[in-house]
């Protein structure tokens, strides 16, 4: 381990390190330890034997090896108890919002639908005739939203297909897709582009693009989008568009304990 470090207690940064090296690699001997963190052995074995006293570590009695106990899950369940996860959130979406000049919504995965917990609008939008009828509260098919067809482009096949199977499939407009082979298509392109488009879909003359959010599970639970009039949206401005929100989801992600 390089010496030069930035933590001003040497002993935290390299406590730290072990924690982390153990929950990448599951359990490890000393000497796997002590050469990939370039640590003595004997001062590895130290501190194993400090997180071991404070219940962080557990020692295999018959391979001598070390892993992880359950403790720091039971504490993250208690730090994700007591985060409003919007308070997180809400600045970069706001930014977004004020960057892009348009409604940005914030969605999270409940069942087979997205339910709507935050929508932002820049003053420029609050000034317009035109308000979007999304609010706070809605839930929305996942099929034929943006923000639900880029959390479904994420998720194993067979969710995918057990959640087009419970939902009510309904034509909203002439765009909707209602056929499910038409919709792996889509999730496949969605896959390959990195990002969701809503082409009037859910609502004529209304056109969304969306990314997924992931968290510390690694699969995205939430999404993030612009919405605005398809007048406001036209092709040429999607690349823009996609580099605002996977940059902003990129953010979000890494502060709700996503690692890439």
């Amino acid at each position: 381990m390089d010496t030069k470090t930035t933590n001003p207690i040497q002993s935290a940064d390299r406590i730290f390190a072990i924690l982390e090296a153990l929950a990448d690699h599951g359990s490890m001997r000393i000497i796997d330890l002590s050469e990939q963190l370039e640590l003595h052995k004997s001062t590895v074995h130290r501190l194993l034997a400090s997180l071991i006293s404070m219940g962080y570590v557990t020692q295999n009695e018959q391979t001598g090896a070390y892993a992880l106990t359950y403790k720091l899950v039971e504490m993250s369940g208690k730090i994700l108890k007591n985060t409003d996860i919007l308070n997180l959130v809400r600045p970069y979406a706001e930014q977004l919002s004020n960057a892009c000049d348009e409604t940005v919504h914030f969605v999270k995965k409940t069942g087979s639908n997205v339910l709507y917990i935050e929508k932002l609008e820049s003053q420029s939008v609050k000034a317009r005739s035109f308000r979007l009828s999304s609010q706070v509260g809605l839930t929305r098919p996942m099929y034929c939203s943006a923000v639900g067809k880029v959390i479904l482009a994420y998720l194993p096949a067979e969710e995918v297909k057990s959640i087009w199977d419970s939902s009510d499939i309904v034509k909203k407009t002439d765009y909707t897709i209602t056929d499910f082979k038409t919709l792996k298509k889509e999730l496949e392109l969605i896959r390959t582009r990195g990002y969701a488009l809503d082409n009037e879909e859910n609502e004529l003359g209304i056109r969304c693009i969306a990314v997924p959010v992931f968290d510390y599970h690694d699969t995205p639970q939430y999404a993030l989008s612009v919405s605005t009039l398809v007048s406001r949206m036209p092709d040429e401005r999607l690349e823009s568009l996609s580099a605002q929100l996977l940059s902003t989801a990129r953010d979000i992600s890494r502060v709700l304990g996503h690692k890439e």
